[in-house]
């Protein structure tokens, strides 16, 4: 992700940083360090939603996106082998679209920490659990990878303004979806995904909001 958020000009940080440099830099708790983690910061986003009826009725409105699933859940106090609620959202919000992971082109993960990225990704079933940190050090979750993953930068680098986080990564879904991404663009996308979580219960987020766009 911090390759990525260099070619993003709305991102906090804009460095990119090698494998030493990150491993080097100041221990946050371990094993992370300071650019595994994400910065909060000061940002906004919005977000304008609408029937397919409205929609109709202004032809003035350009470059819709089709929300093929929108769901929100609550965490709870599970046990350590228990589902964990990013795999419960992502099999709602998969059945609701008629989709599978397979049919997503990009991916924007809450990735609070490096970690993020490699537990939500699997969960969500992009890639099995045993395999996952194998699977996005191999490239898969870089830009021309198989499943581009927080092209945006993430929380890492984009930033994480508390509070429009989630709204943020819907904006990077739309941007790619619309194909007005330059130097960061997902080639081919058409259908997007993000997943957003906040809070503390037990083990995993107080709730967690997942969204599926498409381009149409």
């Amino acid at each position: 992700t911090h390759h990525h958020s260099t070619m993003n000009p709305k991102a906090q940080y804009r460095k990119d940083m090698t494998w030493e440099e990150i491993m080097a830099d100041k221990l946050v708790t371990y094993p992370l360090t300071r650019p595994m983690c994400a910065p909060t910061g000061e940002g906004c986003a919005a977000a304008i939603v609408c029937s397919e009826k409205y929609l109709k009725e202004h032809s003035d409105i350009k470059d819709p996106l089709l929300i093929r699933a929108s769901i929100l859940i609550s965490g709870r106090d599970r046990g350590v082998y228990d589902q964990d609620i990013s795999g419960r959202g992502a099999e709602i919000a998969f059945r609701q679209s008629g989709l599978t992971p397979k049919d997503i082109h990009l991916l924007e993960v809450h990735d609070a920490t490096t970690f993020g990225e490699i537990f939500q990704t699997s969960q969500a079933g992009f890639c099995k659990p045993e395999h996952a940190g194998e699977y996005c050090s191999s490239g898969a979750t870089s830009l021309g990878g198989e499943l581009p993953t927080n092209v945006s930068g993430g929380l890492i680098s984009r930033g994480h303004p508390v509070g429009c986080t989630g709204l943020a990564q819907v904006y990077e879904l739309a941007t790619q979806l619309r194909g007005r991404a330059g130097e960061r663009q997902v080639k081919g996308a058409k259908i997007g995904m993000h997943i957003n979580g906040g809070g503390v219960v037990g083990a995993e987020e107080a709730s967690l909001g997942i969204d599926i766009l498409e381009k149409v």
